[in-house]
């Protein structure tokens, strides 16, 4: 008998986001802290980390496919952080594709030259 294993590809996120003042990190972190929640338990989420460097707040998250990370950006809190966001952040995002998760080094560096304003 022959077991063969599947892996599957996910879709690794990474983000980086910045409050645009000082001001605006109290109304930054009232959406922020509810989004990273909701990603912690939504359906289809694989990892979900995040990790401040260099004065930018990073996500580093892992979907079982494109949908997963389409219905959690488009719902509940995550939904209206991101109404509300060019008014009090800067941010960017870059996915791809893997079938593994990347260290923090490896995702900055990723998402360093890769990333896409929003």
């Amino acid at each position: 008998m022959h077991v063969f294993f599947l892996f599957l590809p996910m879709i690794i996120s990474i983000t980086g986001l910045r409050p645009k003042s000082i001001l605006h990190s109290i109304p930054f972190w009232f959406r922020a802290i509810p989004s990273f929640n909701q990603a912690k338990h939504a359906p289809g989420n694989q990892y979900c980390e995040v990790k401040r460097i260099q004065g930018i707040q990073h996500t580093l998250t892992a979907w079982d496919d494109m949908e997963t990370l389409r219905a959690f950006v488009g719902s509940g809190a995550h939904l209206k952080a991101v109404k509300s966001f060019r008014k009090i952040a800067t941010g960017s995002t870059y996915h791809y594709e893997s079938d593994t998760i990347p260290t923090w080094e490896e995702a900055r560096r990723l998402w360093e030259a890769n990333y896409r304003e929003y």
